[in-house]
């Protein structure tokens, strides 16, 4: 996949989102700066609509199918934000959508997909590919698949968010990005790169699921089978064949996180700037808060999401903050 390429593609994407996709609020703190020695710019896509970056993505695949695919409708995997999303824009462009759940599946998640107008088909974590479902289902029914991130509409729609984010913030040194299966982080890389070559890129990720920054290490692509994680969006077992390489040609670094710098971070983001952020959301966050990532000049962060149940609120909030 062309380098140059794909930098245009992310482009095209923000015309083609003009008007559709909300341009996120960037946000700064005091107190965040303080604690990190650094000047940190939030990219909040807890704003977006449906809750998350996902939409972005979601709607530049899904808004160039043909009128004839979009006909067949949609078939897709997901945990919870890129169903949220796919279902959301099969509704504004009048298809029809059937979405791959996990069992184990927020269940605010899984609601709004339903909400949306789209069909949810569940599968058992322990036993099945979701992968494998998806496929069958679309192949079964003639549906068109649109994959949550090793897709290269799919990666340029999520590089828009951080093409917003250098335009307002143009002198950024570091960008920080969440890692699942490395759509959003390698969108975030090349559009970053194609505007400021000199600003670093770094992707984190939990370290119970650490596939992407192992992979990143090694040359070599790991897995990890349903990790351990809060972060639901992390959950994800490897990179994509598309995302891998993008990750290791444009990524400076890959750093992760424990349980612990998650939590903490949603409690700070939520009690400190009053934002609701989901544990995926706020890697970026968990890593500076942390010291994971060394915090010096103006960072950019990308707040992912904010799509949290009350559940894992509860779990949240309710234990003592470290």
């Amino acid at each position: 996949m062309n380098q140059i390429s794909l930098y245009d593609d992310v482009v095209t994407a923000r015309e083609r989102l003009a008007g559709e996709a909300h341009i996120t609020p960037v946000l700064t703190s005091r107190t965040l700066d303080e604690c990190t020695g650094a000047s940190v710019f939030l990219k909040c896509e807890n704003f977006q609509r449906m809750g998350a970056f996902k939409f972005r993505g979601a709607y530049n695949a899904i808004s160039q199918l043909s009128a004839a695919d979009r006909g067949r409708g949609v078939v897709a995997y997901s945990s919870g934000n890129h169903a949220q999303a796919v279902a959301l824009v099969s509704k504004l462009l009048k298809t029809s959508a059937t979405i791959v759940m996990p069992n184990n599946a927020s269940t605010i998640k899984r609601q709004a997909a339903e909400g949306y107008g789209a069909t949810i088909v569940t599968y058992d974590v322990e036993k099945e590919s979701r992968e494998v479902v998806a496929a069958d289902l679309a192949e079964k029914h003639g549906r068109v698949m649109i994959p949550p991130f090793d897709h290269e509409h799919i990666i340029a729609g999520q590089g828009t968010v951080a093409a917003e984010l250098v335009d307002a913030v143009p002198d950024l040194d570091m960008v920080l990005a969440p890692c699942g299966g490395g759509g959003l982080l390698s969108g975030t890389a090349v559009a970053v790169k194609g505007s400021n070559g000199n600003c670093k890129v770094i992707g984190v990720e939990p370290e119970v699921a650490d596939d992407a920054t192992r992979s990143f290490h090694t040359k070599t692509l790991q897995t990890v089978r349903n990790p351990p994680t809060i972060a639901d969006g992390a959950r994800t077992a490897s990179l994509g064949n598309l995302t891998f390489p993008l990750i290791l040609e444009n990524v400076d670094d890959m750093k992760t996180v424990t349980e612990d710098a998650i939590k903490e971070a949603v409690r700070f983001l939520f009690y400190r700037m009053k934002l609701v952020v989901e544990p995926s959301g706020a890697l970026g966050v968990a890593a500076l808060l942390s010291g994971a990532v060394r915090a010096a000049g103006k960072i950019g962060v990308i707040i992912s999401g904010g799509n949290i149940d009350a559940k894992t609120m509860c779990h949240i909030f309710g234990e003592t903050s470290r």
